[in-house]
């Protein structure tokens, strides 16, 4: 079977090949991870055959079939279109991703497939700890330079509003769902390995954070904006929880998604409003400390019942 970017299934020229693009997401002991191949440089993908019934049935297969992780939930994320996306011979690729919500198994026995924190690809992401030091020490040195060279001063203007607006250091103007429009402008500015893939032109400066193979980081960052937008009036978190588990993993699973620490008596509070969960009538066992409630979620919100409105209670 042939994998994702092989692309070795022969086609006319003026066709355009369909690839089905899986970010699998789980949180594991208050780190958010993604499911990757190739050595963490690429997510699960591969193209869509007649044989599959349909885009997800596809899907399913080739992340089993490449990870040997069973898939979930799983909703479509965003169809990848750009005229410029082609494989090496010159084959239009058109890129379905779709967004899944698991809980992390015991490493698959595949050397190169692996779960990876999704900080890795993104430090600049995770304010858990307050503003990484990579944004103002790094980050923003390297886009004001990038500014500077525009050609002219209303482009140099247009530049600098972007940047202050997309990289505010200031923690509650920072917007956690910009994840992609962060991503695209470190792309324009030639600040990352892949805008040199794909341009030819110099590193303009190396930055952390971890490469991926094509434009597969880039629907990563989709897929980090989709789920930190969703959390905050879907209760999806579920998905990635335990079926027993204390209100502070749950809090901590709400942080590692949306890479902020939330208020604990506000999102206790927040839970409670919006009925999300209910005392299971077990406690922890074992654990250093005094036991701990155990909670379930309710059975309406396992039925993905709408929460109108919610937003996160970010501490101050």
């Amino acid at each position: 079977m042939s994998t994702a970017q092989d692309h070795t299934y022969a086609l006319p020229a003026h066709t355009v090949a369909t690839e089905l693009v899986a970010v699998l997401v789980a949180v594991t002991q208050g780190q958010p991870r993604v499911l990757t191949r190739d050595r963490g440089h690429a997510l699960p993908a591969g193209p869509f055959e007649s044989s599959h019934r349909s885009l997800q049935t596809g899907l399913r297969a080739w992340v089993e079939a490449q990870t040997h992780h069973p898939i979930g939930y799983v909703e479509q994320l965003y169809t990848f279109a750009d005229s410029d996306r082609a494989d090496q011979q010159g084959q239009r690729i058109i890129s379905v991703s779709y967004l899944g919500l698991t809980r992390e198994l015991e490493n698959p026995d595949i050397d190169t497939v692996g779960w990876q924190d999704w900080y890795r690809y993104f430090p600049w992401e995770d304010w858990r700890d307050g503003c990484p030091a990579i944004v103002a020490q790094q980050i923003l040195p390297a886009l004001h330079r990038w500014c500077s060279d525009a050609s002219t001063t209303a482009d140099k203007r247009q530049r600098r509003r972007r940047v202050d607006c997309i990289f505010d250091l200031d923690a509650a103007c920072w917007s956690d769902d910009a994840v992609l429009q962060r991503y695209e402008l470190l792309f324009e500015a030639g600040l990352i390995p892949e805008a040199v893939r794909r341009s030819g032109l110099p590193l303009g400066a190396s930055l952390p954070g971890h490469s991926m193979l094509h434009d597969h980081r880039r629907i990563l960052a989709t897929a980090m904006a989709r789920l930190r937008a969703k959390i905050r009036y879907r209760p999806v978190v579920f998905e990635l929880m335990p079926p027993f588990f204390t209100l502070l993993q749950l809090q901590q699973a709400f942080e590692a998604v949306a890479g902020r620490r939330l208020h604990k008596q506000n999102f206790r509070r927040f839970i409670e409003q919006q009925a999300l969960v209910e005392e299971s009538g077990r406690m922890t066992q074992g654990a250093s400390g005094r036991p701990a409630k155990l909670f379930q979620f309710r059975g309406d919100v396992l039925q993905e019942r709408a929460i109108a409105g919610s937003k996160l209670p970010l501490a101050r």
